[in-house]
């Protein structure tokens, strides 16, 4: 039986692909774009399809949150079939094409992608749409050798042997996305709008029975997790269905990486019973911003998130904050590493979150992070190669440790630092480079590493020194976890 709500909520969703009638000719801007930023780079002597320059950083707008999606969703796509799509172009000899420009390429493989997908079939346009004429143009040029490109495609299956197209994947991202789409989702409860007990209840009427843990999952079944008592987590497979009960399109139930709520907890329990307030050193996702939010309620604490430099992106916030029932968050425009340590508005600051740009390739779902934190998309190519330049873990890995020594010079009592990189450069490097550079903040009082609250709740993370960290794994997204405290002063003793 299949999970229903009495009001038929279902209905209010609409998932990615029910039906391939294609999309709105601004996502395939947005994707060609994405594409362009993202794509394999050939070598010279194997670079046949010749591509514009991606030199500038692309301008998206996008008319909403699906749109943006389905525009990462198919430029990814384009990525992982780019070898074949380009191959069905030269075979079909379709490519090269003279009234269509370099400039245009990304666009091309993209739409061509799409048309196979939907099985060489015209796209249905819908009235409202707004058309853009080089979407017009390829789709045009692209639907009159449809033949050709379908005979193409025939002729590259048979070359290889492939039963479906699935083939050409590279078999590490076979095997990662395999891995990725069987780990369990978690979501974390909205105390500002439901209390555990309802969800429970709300769950058994709809036939879900909760057991011990995820090794304990049957179809329709759920535990609660074993570090945060607020989060729920589920079976994979249920991920479509849940998304459609009002339980979780109310946004009572929020479906985020867990390497988030447990950063939020740590941060949390360094909070001492007087309160004090909390910097969240990046805006992230708004959903980290509402938990802390949530977990701190009982307290006088108020969330101060750096980085919201613009007025759009402040309204935005504060509806959505209102919505979800949070009251106790303040934006600065400021960057966090633009904040002096001695701002009068941090005054009551005990802790720092720091959840910085990192690699991401631990991530229970990377392509969720990029869409959430608004995250580089460059991530998609990473995850395409399995692993980061050194030039750009370098980059990331300096950032991150700028960030870290400008949060041991606040006057705080402690630190939380969260990642969700699998390499030691972006964790424990950073930490203890920070450590070791010789900045106090309060002079007598330097920092220290302490064990997480997590540490002892069970066996499966191992664990480095007193750093809290899981390994990627069927069952986990990674997470690395540093909690910094300062030592008690000597005057104190």
């Amino acid at each position: 039986t299949k999970i229903s709500d009495e009001k038929g909520s279902a209905g209010k969703r609409t998932l990615t692909h029910i039906e391939k009638i294609g999309y709105s000719d601004s996502i395939y801007m947005n994707a060609a774009k994405i594409f362009q930023g993202i794509r394999s780079e050939k070598s010279k002597g194997r670079n046949l399809v010749q591509y514009g320059d991606n030199s500038e950083s692309p301008m998206m707008a996008f008319k909403d949150e699906h749109s943006r999606r389905v525009s990462y969703e198919l430029a990814f796509s384009a990525l992982k079939y780019q070898d074949l799509l380009e191959e069905i172009l030269l075979d079909s000899k379709v490519y090269p094409c003279y009234s269509i420009p370099d400039e245009l390429t990304s666009l091309l493989v993209v739409m061509l992608y799409d048309l196979q997908d939907g099985k060489f079939k015209k796209r249905k346009i819908f009235p409202e749409e707004e058309l853009v004429a080089e979407v017009q143009e390829i789709e045009h040029y692209l639907y009159s050798y449809r033949t050709k490109l379908a005979a193409a495609l025939a002729r590259c299956r048979i070359k290889y042997d492939a039963l479906s197209i699935e083939y050409f994947v590279p078999e590490e991202i076979c095997k990662e996305e395999q891995r990725t789409s069987a780990i369990p989702i978690c979501f974390w409860i909205n105390a500002f709008q439901i209390s555990l007990e309802d969800v429970i209840r709300s769950l058994e009427m709809k036939g879900f029975t909760k057991v011990e843990s995820v090794s304990d999952f049957d179809h329709y079944t759920y535990a609660v997790d074993q570090h945060c008592p607020d989060v729920l987590v589920f079976p994979s497979s249920l991920r479509e269905e849940l998304l459609n009960l009002d339980l979780f399109a109310d946004g009572k139930l929020l479906l985020q990486d867990k390497s988030r709520s447990l950063a939020v907890h740590s941060a949390q329990a360094l909070l001492s019973e007087g309160g004090g307030d909390i910097i969240m050193a990046h805006t992230g996702s708004h959903l980290t911003i509402a938990h802390m939010s949530v977990l701190t309620n009982n307290s006088r604490t108020t969330i101060f998130v750096c980085g919201v430099n613009s007025l759009a992106k402040e309204e935005e916030l504060m509806n959505t904050f209102s919505h979800m029932g949070c009251k106790n968050i303040r934006l600065l425009p400021e960057d966090f590493t633009e904040l002096k340590p001695t701002d009068p508005r941090l005054e009551k600051a005990k802790v720092i979150l720091l959840i910085p740009q990192c690699s991401g390739l631990g991530a229970g779902n990377p392509m969720e992070l990029i869409l959430s934190e608004h995250g580089d998309a460059g991530l998609l190519r990473d995850l395409f190669q399995g692993f980061v330049s050194e030039d750009k873990l370098s980059i990331l890995a300096e950032r991150q440790l700028n960030e870290l020594i400008h949060a041991l010079k606040c006057k705080l009592q402690a630190i939380v630092y969260c990642t969700c990189s699998v390499y030691p450069e972006e964790n424990e490097l950073v930490v203890k480079k920070a450590l070791e550079s010789g900045v106090e903040g309060e002079k007598g009082r330097p920092y220290r590493i302490i064990p997480s609250i997590f540490s002892t709740c069970s066996e499966s993370e191992s664990s480095t020194e007193i750093f809290f960290k899981m390994e990627p794994s069927g069952i986990s997204s990674g997470c690395f976890l540093a909690v910094l405290e300062r030592k008690v002063s000597y005057e104190n003793n």
